[in-house]
């Protein structure tokens, strides 16, 4: 794959806005300990919730609507522990001291994924460098869809905004058993190999033996005790992912991927226009700030913002710092961005129609 020049940020002057907001964040919001124990109590409660709900389809799935009812909420439950506590473990940001974080991230692999992979995919390349073409691999996953103004536009583009609807509830099931793979071992469009040379040889076999026990103990371990038909486990088991797979992508087309997504491109020098922190400003959205559900079910997406300032802040902090970050937007005239999460979602396949037909001068703005 040719090897792209990193993009470079603006270098920050010294009335930047950021590092006064940063001064302020750690003399106050962060001094709160009680959050900090707070996020480890939720984040383990999800993972033994996940084993209890798998325990009762090992025991209660003879019954049909059981079986499913379990399954389902596994997949739920799995996506939440996700998106609150493998996101902060993996920023190092659940313990205070890394080695735990790391050990707590190996629970990934129960769940079929590659804790390895995902966070050098997730923080060298979406969280160094979002909304940049070429570089923020959680937008540029596949040719299925387009999202960026540079990416290649098919005839069957025309329809993604109808078609991702059935898509995007394999999300979870693409993500372990296909998109994992392509990472490891595929060739064109390998983003992971712009960040490592070389994968280490105990991953590739840890990738094999995480997915062959995620499926013996997920799939094939209930199809043995369980009288059920193995095909009702089957369905069930897609279940599971389609249900948490649908819960997973509200956050991921919520925070960078609306009708008004910004896409900065560097120059033939590889600058991009603006500081760190005002690029993650720019890329980035919130919704549903103000939910209690929301912020228990989406951890750091919700307040997504905060989330790319403070990427090393455990996701309860974040309700805490977002307030200081809406003052320092009004104070510098900054871009911030908060809705409701049904127009997040609503304002992204409108943005998939518009990116699924030749962009012309009455929409770009230009020639």
């Amino acid at each position: 794959m040719e090897k792209l020049k990193r993009p470079v940020y603006l270098k920050a002057g010294t009335d930047d806005f950021f590092k006064k907001m940063r001064t302020e964040v750690n003399e106050t919001i962060l001094q709160n300990s009680s959050l900090y124990l707070f996020n480890i109590i939720k984040s383990l409660g999800l993972l033994v919730l996940f084993f209890l709900f798998y325990s009762c389809i090992l025991i209660f799935g003879n019954s049909t609507p059981l079986l499913f009812l379990f399954y389902i909420l596994c997949g739920i439950n799995m996506i939440v522990l996700f998106i609150n506590a493998f996101h902060d473990a993996a920023h190092g940001a659940l313990f205070k001291k890394s080695k735990h974080n790391e050990w707590f991230m190996y629970v990934l692999e129960l769940f079929g994924g590659n804790h390895w992979l995902w966070t050098r995919r997730h923080i060298n390349l979406h969280h160094a460098y979002p909304n940049v073409p070429d570089w923020d691999v959680d937008i540029k996953q596949s040719d299925i869809i387009r999202i960026f103004p540079n990416s290649p536009l098919f005839n069957y583009h025309k329809y993604q905004h109808i078609y991702m609807w059935l898509i995007y509830p394999f999300y979870s099931l693409n993500w372990i058993y296909i998109r994992d793979f392509k990472d490891f071992f595929g060739k064109k469009d390998n983003y992971v190999k712009k960040v490592v040379e070389t994968i280490p040889t105990r991953e590739v076999y840890t990738l094999f033996i995480a997915k062959a026990i995620n499926l013996f103990y997920l799939l094939l371990l209930p199809m043995l005790l369980l009288s059920q038909p193995w095909y009702i486990v089957l369905v069930a088991w897609f279940a599971m992912h389609l249900f948490g797979s649908m819960i997973g992508v509200v956050a991921l087309v919520s925070t960078h991927v609306d009708e008004d997504a910004h896409f900065p491109v560097t120059d033939e020098d590889g600058n991009l226009s603006a500081t760190w922190a005002m690029h993650q400003m720019i890329v980035t959205k919130d919704f549903s700030t103000n939910s209690k559900l929301a912020n228990f079910l989406y951890g750091g997406f919700t307040h997504h913002v905060a989330h790319h300032l403070f990427p090393g802040v455990g996701h309860t902090y974040y309700p805490y710092i977002t307030p200081i970050i809406r003052r320092y937007a009004a104070e510098y005239n900054l871009p911030y961005t908060s809705y409701p999460f049904y127009h997040a979602v609503r304002s992204h396949f409108r943005m998939l129609k518009n990116k699924g037909i030749h962009e012309n001068i009455m929409m770009i703005g230009e020639i």
